[in-house]
């Protein structure tokens, strides 16, 4: 440490070395991060020895073999066969889905009522080749002209409840002061 100083120190008393104040800044806090280093090492902390733990006294419990079979989660395909369909006319709700399995392979379809009047049909068919769909439209996209559905409401007119003031409205200001500046061509 004290050799530290002593070069900060000559470094200071020579005459030809140029010292701006960043560099003595640098020097500085250069300095001080010696100076904790060199404290910190220099101190003898204790070493304590790692842990160590007896190991346990019993052993780990033997279970007994299941006497069931273990479970296998291969099953046989099942053939199925559903279908639902809603039509509401009041909420103009028409939509369906009807499906066939034979284990293996699906076919089916499914059709929705969209909102331009058109039915929308989905023809399917997925296997272990993937999923090949037939899109279908019946009928003509139809856009009615839009009409609201209520008259705007017809507010009273509003009339204040007290009289009315008796100064004018706005304030009058003088008109303000122009000066005739000369013109030049």
């Amino acid at each position: 440490m004290v050799n530290l100083l002593g070069i900060i120190q000559l470094l200071f008393q020579q005459q030809s070395l140029n010292i701006t104040k960043r560099k003595m800044k640098v020097l500085i806090a250069l300095a001080v991060v010696v100076v904790v280093a060199v404290s910190v090492n220099s101190q003898n902390y204790p070493k304590y020895p790692k842990p160590t733990y007896p190991s346990p006294a019993y052993s780990p419990p033997a279970y007994p073999k299941p006497s069931y079979p273990k479970a296998s989660y291969e099953y046989a395909p099942i053939p199925y066969n559903f279908a639902y369909a809603v039509k509401d006319d009041y909420t103009y709700n028409d939509f369906g889905h009807q499906e066939t399995s034979d284990g293996y392979a699906k076919t089916g379809t499914y059709y929705v009522l969209l909102p331009d009047g058109r039915m929308q049909t989905v023809n399917y068919k997925a296997d272990e080749n993937g999923y090949v769909a037939d899109v279908s439209y019946k009928g003509e996209a139809k856009y009615p002209e839009y009409k609201p559905a209520y008259a705007k409401p017809a507010y009273p007119s509003y009339q204040p409840a007290y009289p009315a003031a008796s100064y004018p409205s706005a304030p009058a200001y003088p008109k303000a002061y122009k000066p005739d500046y000369p013109k030049y061509n």
